[in-house]
């Protein structure tokens, strides 16, 4: 398709109200693939501008722009959180933005393109927020940063100035088809089990998958009963709600394939929302948004991994396809044991879910 008839096509359903993803996909295009159709002259009204693959350079030159909105997605769910991009650093691939708010775990070799876009819909004005947009090499969303009231729009025109390149060339690879589910490798379970409760660190959680050549679900069947245990689907609105009602602080993991965006604090409005069959719910609190479809739930596994500070239990919710759709695990840091209140949350889920209440030892 020429790069005229992707930007006609997109337009007419971004008319309709589409979401950006959406629109691409109804021209069988991956947003990346659609976005980059609007680089150059031209009258479309999304203009899109190429950057530079200095990723880690480009996240640091935004903190003199003030406040901006994060966002990452997976297929079923969004994460944005408003804040300053601060503490940004890398090692290699992988990279960190430690900020107050903004709290990233960034995985560059995901990243293959990036642009400045801006549009400007007549139908939909509140559409048009300008953003930065950085997709995989198959045009799948990995970030996306947008301004807020409250940006210093010169600096971030500067940020844009000092990192587009707008003769960059770009393609993207088509995913191939839906994956065929991977069979579980004969492993033994016994080895396993020791070794996952041999953790003194939840970051050792996915070295000991790739030790084993297991995926996160079948990890979880080898010590089901253990250190896993399946509760209800309906167990993310009840621990939302919840920690809302209770004012228990968590933290709420949402991952793309190049970027892990994190939420820690209390969550307050919890609203499920039913919209053109889509079943959504949603956190709408000031600096935090969370939408899920809560219709796509296939799978909630409470998790418990040992550490030095203590048992650290999270929540984790599946979809049909077998992906991470998010993470939930009580408000922590490194040195402290995990809170009680989320533990009674987490054992309110279990009993929901017919399991007898056991005592998760600190």
């Amino acid at each position: 398709m020429h790069d005229h008839d992707i930007r006609t096509a997109f337009q007419a359903m971004r008319e309709r109200g589409l979401r950006a993803k959406e629109a691409a996909e109804s021209a069988g295009l991956s947003e990346g693939a659609a976005i980059a159709a609007h680089r150059g002259a031209h009258e479309a009204p999304l203009q899109a501008i190429s950057l530079m693959p200095d990723w880690l350079g480009l996240l640091q030159s935004l903190q003199a722009c003030g406040p901006l909105m994060a966002l990452t997605r997976n297929e079923s769910v969004v994460h944005e959180k408003t804040g300053v991009y601060q503490k940004v650093s890398a090692s290699g691939p992988v990279g960190l933005a430690l900020g107050e708010q903004i709290d990233l775990r960034l995985f560059f070799n995901q990243w293959h393109a990036g642009f400045a876009v801006a549009e400007a819909l007549k139908s939909s004005p509140g559409m048009g927020t300008p953003s930065l947009q950085f997709f995989d090499r198959h045009g799948v969303a990995v970030h996306k940063i947008y301004v807020r009231e409250q940006t210093d729009l010169a600096a971030w025109q500067r940020v844009i100035a000092q990192h587009s390149d707008d003769q960059r060339g770009v393609d993207f690879v088509s995913r191939d088809g839906a994956s065929t589910p991977t069979p579980p490798p004969r492993v033994d379970a016994q080895a396993f089990g020791a070794a996952w409760g041999a953790m003194t660190d939840t970051h050792q959680f996915f070295p000991l998958l790739k030790q084993f050549g297991l995926e996160r679900q079948q990890g979880f069947r080898l010590v089901e009963g253990r250190y896993t245990h399946r509760v209800d689907k309906a167990a993310v609105r009840e621990l939302l709600m919840e920690a809302a009602f209770d004012g228990t602080p968590i933290m709420v993991f949402v991952g793309s394939p190049g970027c892990i965006q994190i939420h820690t604090g209390p969550v307050r409005r919890v609203e499920p929302m039913e919209i053109q069959g889509k079943a959504w719910l949603n956190v709408l609190d000031p600096g935090f948004n969370l939408h899920l479809r809560e219709d796509l739930i296939q799978d909630v596994w409470v998790v418990e991994k040992p550490t030095s500070d203590g048992v650290v239990t999270s929540v984790e919710a599946f979809d049909a396809r077998g992906e991470l759709m998010a993470m939930f695990f009580g408000a922590r840091k490194p040195g402290q044991s995990e809170l009680q209140a989320w533990r009674h949350i987490v054992a309110h889920l279990q009993a929901a879910a017919g399991q007898p209440h056991r005592p998760v030892p600190a």
